[in-house]
């Protein structure tokens, strides 16, 4: 790797939030450039297990909701990183204005860390934020092409990127398509999520109650079988990207086909809910009991369900009908296992989910990123080119790093040298969607990682 530029005092100390399955690499990375990383976690075993192998990491036990504490350790170094859930960004920077010190986050920018900006270049600090994977990689090769073709005097037409942490494809051998390094939860609940895009020059919405029903094929090679739909909004970045001249701009998710016909059917059963019910309070009532009561069948017995369910939802056929019953039934909804704790259908459901769906020893991810640019240019011509990210993580168990882990955890370790080094200089909330920002980050990840996007003009 690269030398980077001297740290200096506290610049060489960091203090690392969350002990999450993205945050080993961040730490490995540090670790190797003889960087301080001060790993910090509620539970102290869990810091201590991110620690294993790590002779400049030390673990400590904090609860970021005790902000005294938080700005003590804060105070003794020179940055600190937040993997912890979003919501507690805002209170970190708060913190780390106070202190003076950097900041590095992996998560899109809210409107609670938008508003401390001023703040934050008040206090002469750089709070670096959405460098991972999705936002981060993406953000840099989006950034690369749209530049080249404006430099150029083209126009980027159409913009359709969409991302996909899955399983490989030996190892998505569910109903689901699908499998968890962590929580269900956040995968389910963002499958109600409304989304905004632009398409043929029109703001087009979904709403989260039929967005999974609107997945099309999508063909990225021919040996993947993809479904896709829009994620969120997607129109702040025809301004984020500085293409106002766009007609079609979406962002968005990458399944396996099937897989978003599965959730939607969730959905549409009301597995999906947050809503308490009396009878799911008990954790050993059965599934088939408690399913009857949350589809309105009339008994529990397998006819009954069976038609409850037909009446719920639509199938395209016959064949998929089949399929997605014979899913429901894999996941125990029509059998006599016991519901646990949640007290709601979806955290019920998000138990049983992780029990059966989590990866087996010696199974791997696998992670696509696509980005399609339609081009015009100044005589006329049309171009298609494209983007694209595949790669497959360690297999669980070999002590390597899953693909999501690294294409998250990487990006962020070399923001955070950047940062310490001064090679980032700019203050305030940033994130990479400009030249300035993006491309020395690109420019070291393919150089001294081989992490990058492969380019092609296809037409």
């Amino acid at each position: 790797m690269d030398a980077m530029l001297p740290f200096v005092g506290s610049s060489k100390k960091v203090l690392l939030l969350g002990a999450g399955f993205v945050t080993r690499p961040t730490a490995v990375e540090l670790d190797k450039a003889g960087i301080k990383v001060t790993v910090a976690c509620r539970t102290l075993e869990s810091a201590k297990k991110l620690c294993e192998g790590l002779p400049q990491s030390n673990a400590i036990s904090l609860d970021v909701s005790d902000n005294a504490a938080l700005e003590r350790e804060i105070g003794k170094v020179g940055l600190v990183i937040s993997l912890i859930p979003y919501t507690f960004h805002a209170q970190v920077i708060k913190a780390a204005i106070n202190q003076k010190k950097h900041v590095v986050t992996t998560s899109y920018v809210s409107d609670a860390m938008m508003a401390l900006d001023q703040e934050a270049k008040d206090a002469g600090i750089t709070v670096f934020n959405e460098i991972g994977l999705d936002p981060g990689l993406d953000h840099l090769y989006a950034v690369k092409t749209i530049t080249e073709v404006h430099k150029a005097g083209g126009k980027i037409t159409s913009f359709l990127s969409y991302c996909g942490g899955l399983p490989a494809p030996e190892n998505s051998d569910n109903p689901l398509g699908y499998k968890f390094s962590w929580s269900p939860r956040g995968v389910l609940l963002a499958a109600r999520n409304t989304a905004q895009y632009y398409k043929d020059g029109k703001k087009e919405t979904t709403p989260g109650d039929k967005l999974m029903s609107t997945a099309k094929p999508y063909q990225i090679y021919p040996g993947y079988a993809f479904e896709a739909y829009p994620n969120r909004d997607s129109t702040p970045f025809r301004e984020r990207y500085n293409i106002p001249e766009a007609q079609t701009l979406i962002r968005g998710t990458l399944r396996y086909q099937g897989n978003p016909a599965f959730v939607q059917t969730l959905r549409d059963l009301g597995l999906l809910s947050e809503d308490k019910h009396d009878f799911m309070q008990n954790s050993d009532a059965t599934w088939k009991e408690s399913f009857a009561k949350i589809v309105g069948s009339s008994s529990s017995t397998d006819t009954d369900l069976v038609w409850a369910v037909s009446s719920k939802t639509k199938f395209a056929d016959n064949d998929e009908k089949e399929r997605i019953l014979a899913g429901l039934r894999w996941v125990g909804l029509f059998s006599d296992d016991k519901i646990g704790p949640g007290g709601n259908p979806l955290d019920c459901l998000c138990g049983s989910l992780e029990k059966k769906m989590q990866y087996e020893k010696g199974e791997r991810d696998f992670v696509m990123l696509q980005h399609k640019f339609g081009i015009e240019w100044a005589d006329g011509r049309h171009e298609t080119r494209t983007s694209t990210l595949c790669e497959y993580g360690e297999s669980e168990g070999s002590g390597g790093y899953s693909a999501m882990a690294k294409l998250v955890g990487v990006p962020c370790a070399v923001a955070v040298q950047m940062v310490l080094s001064g090679e980032i200089k700019d203050k305030g909330i940033l994130a990479p969607v400009t030249p300035e920002l993006a491309e020395p980050i690109r420019v070291k990840l393919q150089k001294d990682y081989g992490i990058e996007l492969i380019e092609k003009t296809l037409a």
